[in-house]
């Protein structure tokens, strides 16, 4: 006979109570190993046990309380090694005691540990998420000595290079397409990508350089890996070679100027290139507004008071309780639960998720699905691309669920435009028989030539037992508004989704200036493009290639061995620029990661520094008094610096992109941390 676990018992309970509003006494028969499986597959564990708050469990011995907790902590985490250091505790300590504080119905030690918890799985993502397979790997890699010679010479400063073939199969001419591209990197050969990085096409022998953006630097044992991001163009039916060059311990962060300009901090963004400013909620980060960049500037919004959240254009993603009671929606957020953000002159990701929020928050907090919303905007596109992933993390039954709604206050706009199957636009309104088949969606104004299109390029799901329909049909005259589209995505026929089931989409919405006679042609074309991204892979250098001199070497000033002031000195100098808050660590800013650049202009040096946290927002104290604690063993910056020969002025620039983490220490640096 199974032996019985009080606290699973009561969670049994405290499920059936939050979700019907009874209790009801039930056998843990079916319920203990399903409930411990699911904890067992999840990474972090934040979603599973922060519901627990308020459990009221059966009368036992202490004893046994004390076993039960131990034995679910250990059955339910055993996939977690125990981390817990001299200087930190591991998330499986953390959950004990927070098992310990809901039985003591300590709610503030608890609340404070499931932040600690959160706070580890933070760290967890740093130290373990895998970003997939590269495209190329970290064996795959050629010395730049061994290129010819005008080659050697134009990128001297490098050590070593990668190729990727980009390949266009439907031929569509493409113009400055964003290409993301994921390469590994022996860790030995680089200190560090973001400023080392140089992509260069190979055309007709000659090398050019391309404006790139490296984001997600990660450190994975003996090899760094990281997204790489650059505009590629092709004529169609054509594939090309792009040579990326690293390994230059001289290099300084690239300062590419594009049309793409971001203003604002955290995930409340302005964002602006040539054809349009769009502007997210400082509250939520949901697009709220879109300018569009012609003569007249027309701004697109969603007026009035909404539902009593701050209004906005992008309403998606919710879904109404199975009791049609309330709506869950993410536009309810008094601010997202977890974002990340990525700036740089060829794209700004905002990247948000959690759970959404009832309209009575807290006092509903249902933990079923979470959304996982991500917009990218780019430089010089007229269009911007949105990512949704819709996950169950256990079965429930909605009464209805959305996955994409624009609403748009006034009439901006004049005609409906619509694409189904056969992929060829469309006006009016949308034939019945089409309306569950839409892959396309949109307005446009025909005096104005002003538009707004929404491409439904990926939609499906997993795990659903059934296709997603493709809906949304669009009208002109929604009640206190204008236009409005509306993706209800689930088939009628599923009324339960099931526990990891997950829902897909990938979204473009592109703004041009629009005539059904003119321009028709030019967003079936841009759908293709869309769907049909050139394709990328490792490669080598085209045999009988007969390389030729480039107008301008690949280094700027002071980064091809060419510095004025010897730059191995100044990060010689850096490190004898101690962390004295770390006491008996003896860790430099070089080793921890805290100098993120260094530029050197005659005898002028400049050394951009971020700093562990916000919690540590004054980076000058490592220029003027890093020294307080152990003067006899640390220097300020400034005066290590200046003592370099040849230093006449040192200024210090402090930024928070991208922010610290582990993935940024030296060797040296985790070894003197006991990592």
């Amino acid at each position: 006979m199974k032996k019985f676990n009080p606290l699973m018992s009561a969670l049994k309970m405290h499920e059936n109570s939050s979700e019907t509003g009874k209790v009801t006494q039930v056998s843990t028969d079916d319920l203990e190993p399903q409930f411990l499986d699911g904890l067992k597959r999840r990474k972090f564990l934040g979603m599973g046990l922060l519901g627990f708050a308020g459990l009221t469990l059966p009368l036992i011995s202490k004893s046994e309380t004390q076993n039960t907790i131990e034995n679910f902590v250990s059955d339910s985490i055993a996939s977690f090694a125990d981390k817990t250091t001299s200087q930190t505790d591991s998330i499986q300590e953390k959950i004990q005691l927070l098992q310990e504080a809901l039985i003591k119905k300590d709610y503030r030690t608890a609340r404070a540990l499931t932040n600690s918890i959160r706070i580890s799985e933070i760290q967890l993502q740093a130290e373990e998420e895998n970003l997939g397979t590269p495209h190329v790997a970290a064996s795959q890699f050629g010395t730049v000595d061994s290129l010819p010679q005008v080659w050697k010479t134009w990128a001297k400063g490098w050590k070593y290079y990668k190729v990727v073939s980009l390949e266009e199969k439907i031929g569509t001419l493409r113009k400055a397409e964003p290409v993301e591209v994921l390469l590994s990197f022996q860790a030995s050969q680089t200190a560090s990508l973001t400023r080392e990085i140089r992509v260069a096409e190979i055309k007709d022998g000659v090398l050019t350089e391309v404006i790139s953006q490296v984001f997600s630097e990660l450190r994975r044992g003996s090899e760094k890996i990281c997204k790489l991001l650059f505009l590629a163009d092709n004529q169609g039916k054509e594939k090309r070679q792009y040579i990326i060059f690293y390994g230059n311990p001289d290099a300084e962060l690239p300062n590419y100027q594009t049309d793409l300009k971001v203003s604002g901090e955290g995930y409340g963004l302005d964002i602006e290139n040539e054809y349009f400013t769009a502007i997210l909620s400082k509250q939520t980060g949901q697009l709220a507004r879109m300018i569009l960049k012609r003569e007249h500037g027309l701004e697109i919004y969603s007026g009035g008071q909404g539902h009593g959240e701050p209004a906005g254009i992008d309403w998606a993603h919710d879904y109404v309780s199975d009791d049609g009671i309330q709506k869950m929606r993410i536009s309810l957020w008094d601010e997202c639960p977890d974002f990340e953000v990525v700036k740089g002159p060829i794209c700004t990701i905002i990247r948000r998720w959690g759970f959404p929020y009832s309209p009575v928050h807290p006092l509903f907090s249902p933990a079923r699905m979470i959304m996982d919303i991500e917009y990218r905007f780019y430089a010089g596109l007229p269009y911007f691309h949105k990512f949704g992933h819709m996950t169950a993390v256990k079965q429930f039954s909605p009464a209805a669920l959305r996955d994409d709604e624009w609403v748009i206050t006034g009439q901006s706009f004049t005609d409906m435009l619509w694409m189904g199957p056969d992929e060829k636009l469309k006006t009016g309104e949308v034939p019945a028989d089409l309306s569950e088949k839409l892959w396309g969606i949109g307005f446009f104004n025909k005096d104005t030539k002003d538009s707004f299109f929404g491409f439904f390029l990926e939609h499906h799901a997993e795990g659903l037992g059934a296709e997603l329909s493709h809906n949304g049909s669009p009208n002109l005259h929604y009640q206190w508004h204008g236009q409005i589209w509306s993706r209800y995505p689930v088939p009628k026929t599923i009324k339960t989704i099931p526990k990891g089931a997950v829902l897909h989409q990938k979204n473009a919405y592109v703004t041009i200036p629009f005539t059904l006679k003119d321009d028709t042609a030019k967003i079936e074309n841009l759908r293709q493009e869309l769907l049909n991204p050139l394709s990328r892979a490792g490669s080598v250098l085209p045999n009988g290639i007969i390389a030729k001199e480039s107008p301008r070497r690949l280094a700027r000033v002071s980064e091809a061995q060419d510095s004025p002031i010897n730059k191995a000195l100044i990060w010689e100098a850096l490190g004898l620029v101690k962390d004295p808050q770390l006491y008996k660590a003896d860790i430099s800013i070089v080793d921890l990661g805290l100098v993120y650049d260094v530029a050197v202009r005659g005898s002028v040096v400049t050394v951009t520094l971020s700093m562990p946290h916000r919690g540590r927002p004054l980076g000058a104290y490592f220029t003027h008094s890093s020294n307080v604690v152990h003067a006899t063993v640390s220097k300020t910056m400034m005066e290590a610096v200046y003592a370099v020969p040849g230093v006449r002025k040192v200024i210090m620039e402090q930024t928070w992109y991208p922010l610290w983490s582990v993935n940024l220490l030296t060797d040296a640096g985790r070894l003197k941390l006991q990592l």
